[in-house]
């Protein structure tokens, strides 16, 4: 019973994490406003796979290298920041660009993927959750786990980051945030542009600042 009740905290945690805003927040929601739904449900899936990811290297006990072996932390944080730089240059300067719309399938052929893809990529970008994960893991599992909670933690976090997107993603692919998200688009991606280049930038300079630090070190 035990093990039930730190499974459910467990995931009490990260449904939280998933929740506070970020860069996967604005990725998933700009994904569902400006296309069909099915690429924002893409777009939760890739979240729930990065989860996974994160949560079975954690099982794995591997994340711990990232607190053992600095360079390695460092190196994943600016490469991280960088990435996340990227897309938030590509948000800003698509700002102006229009939005075509349309359920012609040949047209829309691979926007599903593209879309899981997209935040898949944006997910595994930022080192600081695998540090979550590993944390989170380290503070809340018994000090012997039963072979089968750690079996079955990976799939329900999948799971976890899935639903809380899928949500997102219903919610700004209905009729009235696009309608919205159409009328005000320039102004709503050099936001999320910003947002998401501040968070890397942010990234890139904690690197940085790691590096140094060991360097004086």
């Amino acid at each position: 019973m035990s093990e039930i009740v730190t499974i459910f905290s467990i995931l009490g945690v990260f449904l939280l994490g998933a929740m506070s805003p970020g860069p996967s927040f604005v990725v998933v929601s700009r994904i569902a406003v400006a296309g069909e739904r099915a690429d924002g449900l893409a777009a939760a899936i890739g979240m729930g796979i990065g989860g996974f990811i994160f949560a079975a290297i954690a099982v794995a006990g591997l994340t711990a290298l990232l607190v053992q072996i600095a360079w390695l932390d460092i190196t994943l944080r600016i490469a991280g920041g960088a990435y996340l730089i990227w897309i938030g240059i590509r948000i800003w300067r698509g700002a102006t660009e229009p939005v075509e719309i349309t359920s012609d399938a040949s047209a829309r052929a691979g926007s599903f993927w593209r879309a899981l893809r997209h935040a898949l990529l944006v997910q595994l970008a930022n080192p600081k959750t695998a540090i979550f994960y590993a944390s989170m893991f380290a503070a809340m599992l018994p000090a012997s786990p039963p072979l089968w909670m750690l079996l079955v933690l990976p799939p329900l976090l999948f799971c976890n980051e899935f639903v809380w997107y899928a949500i997102v993603a219903f919610a700004f692919s209905a009729s009235g945030p696009r309608s919205v998200y159409l009328r005000v688009k320039h102004w709503i991606d050099r936001a999320a542009g910003a947002v998401v280049g501040a968070l890397g930038l942010k990234l890139m300079i904690e690197g940085m600042a790691a590096a140094r630090r060991g360097v004086s070190g």
